[in-house]
């Protein structure tokens, strides 16, 4: 699905309000002078507040699914607006999909 592409500049959060720190293993691609994330990428949580009864289980990390299928960097798409983040714990639970707060709006992506 077309959308914008994601870039380290970037916010995600995870459903209960941690913050990503968006890194990439891209080096080659920019968009606003900003690296593009790939698929690849994995993006550690800091800050998640979610418990499971009166267990502290907080996301820990968000791994991607449903990037671009015809934008790609040596060959791994780009993320862009559509893509789905699933958080998870340091127990491997996934705990929801990350929200895209905020993204460039320049370039797209399909």
């Amino acid at each position: 699905m077309p959308g914008y592409i994601l870039t380290t500049a970037s916010q995600i959060i995870c459903m209960h309000g941690g913050k990503a720190t968006l890194t990439t293993a891209n080096t080659m691609v920019k968009v606003n002078n900003m690296p593009a994330l790939l698929e690849t990428d994995i993006h550690l949580v800091s800050g998640c507040s979610f418990t499971v009864g009166p267990k502290y289980q907080p996301c820990v990390r968000i791994e991607w699914s449903a990037g671009a299928t015809m934008c790609k960097i040596n060959g791994t798409p780009v993320l862009v607006q559509s893509s789905i983040g699933k958080c998870y714990s340091a127990e491997n639970v996934m705990q929801g999909i990350a929200i895209i707060a905020q993204t460039q709006t320049k370039a797209q992506a399909m």
